[in-house]
C-alpha cells in the first residue's frame, strides 16, 4: 500500500488524483502546513526538500511530482504511454516542460518573495513570472490542440491531471490578483479541465479535500476537513 503525504489543494492532489485512477491501494498522511509539518525532522527524512508531497512506495520514499508521476505510470502500466510506444517520446518531452519550466514558474509567481531576492523589486518579478506561465500555457495549449491520446478530453492521463490542477491554483493564486486566468483563452485546455473535473476522481477528491463542484474550470478555494491549504 502506497502512503501519500499531503496537504490539502497542494501538489499531492496532483498524485491523490493519479492514485484514484489507477485504483491503486493507498491511505493519506496530513502534512500539517499549520505547523510547517514538512520542514520537520520526520518529514524530511522522506522529502528533504520539504516539500508537498511525498509517497511512500514499496521501493522507498518518492518525491518530487513529475517523478511521482512518471514511476506510478510504469508501475501501473497506465495513464501515460508506455517504454516503447511511439508517442511516448512526446509524452515525455511536455510532462518535463509542465514539471520543469510551468510548474516552476508557477512557484516564482506565488512565492515571489521568497525567490526575487533582497535587492529585487518584487512586484516586478512576480509580473515577468506570470507572463511566463502565460507563454507557456500558450504553447501546452497549441499541443492540447492537436488532441494526443495522452492529453486529451477523451481519457485522463497522468499529464492531464497535473496541468489542469495547475491551471485550478493559477486561477486561484496569488489573492491578491486573482483572476488574471481567464480558461476562456485557451479553449483546448479549457475542454480537457472540464473533462477532467467530472472524473469520478476528481468528485471524490473534491469530496476529501473540500475543493467545491468545479475544480478546474471555476475553482474556489478550498475548504478542508483537517490541514491547510497555504
Amino acid at each position: 500500500m502506497y502512503v501519500l503525504h499531503y496537504a490539502p489543494d497542494n501538489a499531492s492532489l496532483i498524485v491523490r488524483l493519479v492514485l484514484l485512477e489507477l485504483d491503486a491501494a493507498h491511505r493519506t498522511s496530513l502534512v500539517d502546513r499549520r505547523v510547517r509539518a514538512q520542514d520537520g525532522p520526520e518529514y524530511r527524512r522522506l522529502n528533504p526538500n520539504g516539500l508537498i508531497p511525498a509517497l511512500e512506495t514499496p521501493d522507498g520514499a518518492l518525491f518530487e511530482t513529475g517523478a511521482i508521476l512518471l514511476w506510478l505510470s510504469e508501475r501501473h502500466g497506465a495513464l501515460a504511454p508506455q517504454p516503447g510506444d511511439a508517442a511516448r517520446g512526446d509524452f515525455l518531452k511536455w510532462l518535463f516542460f509542465v514539471s520543469n519550466t510551468l510548474h516552476a514558474d508557477t512557484r516564482l509567481l506565488f512565492y515571489p518573495e521568497r525567490h526575487a531576492g533582497q535587492s529585487a523589486d518584487v512586484a516586478a518579478f512576480r509580473d515577468a513570472a506570470r507572463n511566463r506561465v502565460a507563454s507557456h500555457l500558450g504553447l501546452v495549449e497549441a499541443m492540447a490542440a492537436t488532441r494526443p491520446g495522452w492529453f486529451s478530453p477523451d481519457a485522463p492521463s497522468v499529464l492531464t491531471l497535473y496541468v489542469c490542477c495547475l491551471v485550478r491554483w493559477l486561477a486561484l493564486y496569488p489573492v491578491e490578483t486573482a483572476g488574471w486566468l481567464d480558461l476562456g483563452r485557451y479553449p483546448a485546455l479549457g475542454a480537457v479541465a472540464a473533462a477532467m473535473e467530472q472524473r469520478p476522481s476528481a468528485l471524490q477528491a473534491s469530496l476529501i479535500e473540500g475543493l467545491g463542484a468545479t475544480i478546474f474550470t471555476q475553482p474556489s478555494y478550498a475548504c478542508p476537513t483537517e490541514g491547510s491549504a497555504t
